[in-house]
């Protein structure tokens, strides 16, 4: 993994082939979309280096990398609002990991069911013409 420059690089766990596959920012990090399994509902969006994705696939528990507090988090660890990993797949270009979940509570740390159902912003373009 590749940290940022002033933060070391962190041994993992992560499997090699994986590891070589990520695309990762400038802080050694890529977006990791958490989503309803049955539903297909986007809950929330964090943020994963190698060690939390390899904590991800190996404890079924989401865990992420918090940017504010520099550490990581395990999604319910205090809220009780837990994540059981279903599966995990990278994207395409290897920038971003789909998590599909078994949310139990709410995924935002608003109290909300999902980081997305609050503040929807309006859409001005013409519908689309039926094909």
């Amino acid at each position: 993994m590749t940290g940022a420059a002033s933060e070391p690089v962190r041994p993992t766990d992560l499997d090699p082939a994986v590891a070589a596959r990520l695309k990762r920012d400038e802080h050694g990090l890529v977006a990791a979309v958490a989503q309803q399994y049955d539903t297909g509902e986007v809950l929330m969006v964090g943020w994963m280096d190698d060690e939390a994705l390899h904590r991800t696939l190996t404890t079924g528990r989401c865990t992420y990398w918090s940017r504010s507090r520099k550490e990581y988090w395990v999604k319910g660890d205090t809220s009780g609002h837990t994540q059981r990993v279903v599966s995990v797949a990278l994207d395409c270009d290897g920038d971003a990991v789909l998590v599909k979940v078994d949310q139990a509570g709410a995924a935002c740390h608003t109290g909300d069911r999902t980081c997305f159902d609050a503040d929807q912003l309006a859409v001005t373009f013409p519908p689309a013409e039926p094909s």
